[in-house]
Order: C-alpha cells, then structure tokens, then sequence
C-alpha cells in the first residue's frame, strides 16, 4: 500500500476513476464505494423468499402458491440488482485538489468540493458501525452546499484523516507555489547588488551611464 509523506495510506481504487474527469496534475488519493453493509437489505429479503420457496414446494406443492412465492423472489432479486447497480453508481473520491461525490444509476447527481474551502470533517458511526467498521462521513463546506452527508463509509475515521492529510498537503503546494525559493531569492538579492555596484561606479566616473545601463539591463534579464 503506497502512503504520502506524512505516512497516510494510499488507497488504490478497486474501480479506477476516470482519468478524463481528472484536472491536470492531479491524482486519486481515495476512491470508495459504500461499505457491504450496504447489500444486507435486499440480501436478506432474496434468502427469505428462497427460503419460503423451498419451504412451500417441500410441504404444499400448490402451483398457484408456487407462483406467488416465486413473484416474490423475482421481486427480492430485482432489489439485489438494483441496489448493486446504485452501488456501482455510488462514489466518493478524494483528489489531491478535491471531494467527489457521484451517484445515481439512471439521473445523475455530482458534488465537488475544492480541498481548500473544505471547513471541518467529521464522522458519527452507532454501536454497529463501530463493530462493522462503517458510518457516516460528514463535510462542511463554504458555498452554497455547506453541509454534505456522506453515508455507509468504509473506515470513516481513517478516511477522515486522509482528508485531513490531503488538505494540508493542498495548502503546503498552495502557499510554496506563492512563497520564493531561497535560490531565486539568493540570485534576485545578488543582481541588485551588482546594480547598486555598478550605479557607484556610474556615479564616480568609472564607467559611463551607457556602459551601466547596458549592464543593468543584462544584469535583469536574469531575475
């Protein structure tokens, strides 16, 4: 498992997100799907009526109550289906930049969140939860979409942490991009100077105003 330079792990998505929907430069940190717990609904409901199946072919044998308990199980397989469909539909990514939520099987909804307008992240799982280890994500946000929900999250605290780490990193890349490096300050301070240098010289006589203006401009093509 890859981890970033503070020692958060890297998740390498089952399900790559498209590299398309990706900014220049950026790169999937996270990219996750709702916990299994997910399936337990529908599961449950398709093993009934398996079982009812079963049981009235093994007592009764009556055709017409057959065919109403195998309504049934086609009903409960088409729940399965459908809830795997929406989970497949059903994403959370973090970006190096931002949070993506995706979902929807026919119509569907997406929310980004820029990393650096994201305001507290926060999790609430229930005794279940805990021991299953899944719960719920919680993100404010300026904008108009303050507050997002985030339900049946893998890990929710080690996922939290991710998003913290990730937005740290963001404000580190932000502000080293604003901020100069000691080089360029070193050379920027060194060309002045050897500017100031030459204007003493201009001004005793040594050199004329040509010969400086013609070194200072060489002198500022460098900064």
């Amino acid at each position: 498992m890859r981890r970033d330079r503070r020692g958060c792990p890297r998740y390498a998505p089952a399900v790559a997100f498209p590299r398309r929907l990706l900014n220049e430069g950026e790169e999937v940190i996270l990219d996750l799907r709702p916990h299994w717990w997910f399936f337990v609904g529908p599961a449950a409901l398709l093993l009934l009526t398996v079982v009812g199946l079963v049981a009235v072919a093994a007592v009764t044998g009556n055709d017409w109550a057959l065919l109403a308990v195998g309504v049934l199980v086609l009903f409960a397989l088409a729940r399965l289906v459908i809830r795997y469909a929406k989970w497949t539909t059903t994403e959370f990514v973090v970006t190096t930049d931002r949070l993506i939520l995706r979902s929807g099987v026919v119509s569907k909804r997406g929310i980004e969140i820029p990393l650096e307008r994201v305001n507290t992240v926060f999790f609430s799982q229930r005794l279940r939860e805990r021991l299953l280890r899944y719960g719920d994500l919680v993100v404010e946000s300026g904008g108009e979409r303050g507050r997002q929900v985030i339900s049946d999250v893998p890990h929710p605290e080690r996922v939290q942490s991710i998003i913290h780490s990730s937005i740290e990193d963001d404000e580190d890349r932000r502000e080293g991009g604003r901020r100069e490096r000691p080089a360029e300050r070193a050379d920027r301070e060194s060309v002045l100077d050897q500017i100031d240098r030459l204007d003493q010289l201009r001004q005793r006589g040594v050199i004329s105003q040509a010969e400086f203006d013609a070194k200072k401009a060489q002198l500022l093509e460098r900064l």
